[in-house]
């Protein structure tokens, strides 16, 4: 194997300073389930706007030898400090392709993002990754801004006691959740919170993980909004928003069909007052009885977290407690006759998504069903710690970028991209 040395794909490392270090000798590597594949230069794109660089405490960075062709373990030459594996966290519209190249350590588990690898050619920094959907929506710039305060404490000064308000402003600040801050931006698609119980016992869950897991990246909230409280910023936020939409079953909470029947009377009441606007929830999909009643309430849109649509992952990963992917299935299969518009939120994982069985169980459920629009989620969780749960694989995998032209391929009226859009009512 040759390489120009001008455009070599070299492997990146950080000291635990944060301090970058291009190793020129070494040609960068990814990770594909227990595979290490060399990076081609088709997969690799710019560092987007909005990525974040994490450096990979406890693993041990490896590359590949051009001359003798083996991968290696990248150790610093004085033999004293670490170097540790670099990876990037990517912006919503980008799909993670390869994993960082690395060997455990023996630390602890990281803490749960999307782990994508990293790279260098001609000194400029790249990610294994593929443009997926339009980002605009997702660019930093439109966030965080110095006048978000102020618009939070104006909304939450204006509805008094609404402790969904008050949440909503704590997590556009303490964690910069962008949904959050639609609201207070009045833009585009609000979570709205409803839900501290869940059941499921998802591995990579990110607000509530079994002690000594995975640290959560925030926390669960701890109380029920009333049906009022529901319909108050529900209404405000549709009737005032550009292109709005509200969404029940964000990060920061549980399953929203627990709180069944206060989610229909709440989305009765809010469609009483007004038909604009786009009424989604993200959601497991356990309760078939409770969706069909969240569908007749006025229910526009549905959105499915699915890592699988194979039983024995799917129950490996998701563990549900007191129901099954038959009544997911069930659900699904619902919302698609009464017309709502139906996502799946794909869980993905390089080596895991890809490999044939799990490609094929997809291809089958997209076969049956409907189903309008493929969202890509990269899944944020330290790849060891999910293959040591769900078993590391046995077969070569397609490759994620494969995957997504096959489903292009196969289902051209299917939308694959990475967040909702708003739904037109009048056409359903």
């Amino acid at each position: 194997m040759s390489h120009s040395s001008a455009d070599s794909i070299c492997a990146v490392v950080s000291d635990s300073s944060g301090a970058l270090h291009v190793v020129e000798r070494l040609h960068a590597l990814g990770r594909s389930g227990s595979e290490v594949w060399e990076i081609a230069p088709g997969d690799l794109i710019p560092l987007p706007a909005g990525a974040d660089l994490f450096y990979a405490a406890g693993k041990i960075p490896i590359a590949l030898d051009p001359k003798s062709g083996d991968a290696e373990e990248i150790h610093p030459h004085n033999g004293r400090e670490r170097l540790f594996p670099v990876a990037a966290i990517l912006p919503a519209g980008f799909t993670r392709l390869l994993l960082p190249a690395w060997r455990p350590g023996g630390g602890r588990a990281l803490p749960l993002f999307g782990y994508t690898a990293v790279a260098s050619r001609r000194g400029k920094l790249l990610v294994a990754a593929r443009q997926t959907d339009d980002p605009h929506r997702w660019n930093p710039e439109l966030f965080n801004s110095d006048s978000l305060p102020a618009m939070i404490e104006n909304l939450t000064g204006r509805f008094g006691e609404n402790r969904i308000v008050r949440q909503l402003g704590r997590c556009s600040i303490e964690y910069h959740c962008l949904t959050a801050q639609n609201l207070f931006y009045s833009r585009w698609e609000a979570g709205i919170p409803v839900s501290p119980a869940c059941n499921a016992g998802c591995i990579g869950c990110i607000s509530l993980q079994e002690s000594g897991c995975c640290p959560a990246p925030q926390s669960r909230i701890e109380f029920s909004p009333s049906i009022d409280e529901i319909v108050e910023v529900g209404v405000y936020h549709l009737e005032n928003a550009e292109d709005p939409i509200i969404s029940f079953g964000q990060g920061c909470e549980g399953e929203p069909l627990l709180r069944g029947h206060d989610l229909v009377e709440a989305v009765a009441r809010i469609r009483s007052r007004t038909s604009l606007g786009t009424v989604n929830i993200n959601t497991n999909a356990s309760r078939p009885e409770v969706l069909a009643k969240l569908c007749d309430a006025g229910l526009d849109s549905i959105r499915v977290s699915l890592l699988s649509a194979r039983n024995d992952s799917y129950n490996r990963y998701h563990r549900p407690s007191g129901y099954s992917l038959s009544d997911v299935l069930k659900s699904i299969e619902y919302a698609c006759k009464s017309g709502l518009h139906v996502s799946i939120n794909l869980l993905t994982m390089p080596g895991f998504t890809d490999q044939e069985a799990e490609a094929e169980a997809l291809f089958a459920l997209l076969d049956e069903l409907p189903i309008g629009m493929v969202q890509l989620r990269n899944l944020n969780i330290d790849p060891d710690v999910f293959y040591e749960y769900m078993g590391w694989p046995q077969e070569a995998a397609m490759g994620i970028s494969a995957l997504i032209d096959e489903l292009e391929s196969r289902y051209p009226d299917l939308r694959v991209g990475n967040y909702s859009r708003g739904v037109d009512r009048q056409k359903r």
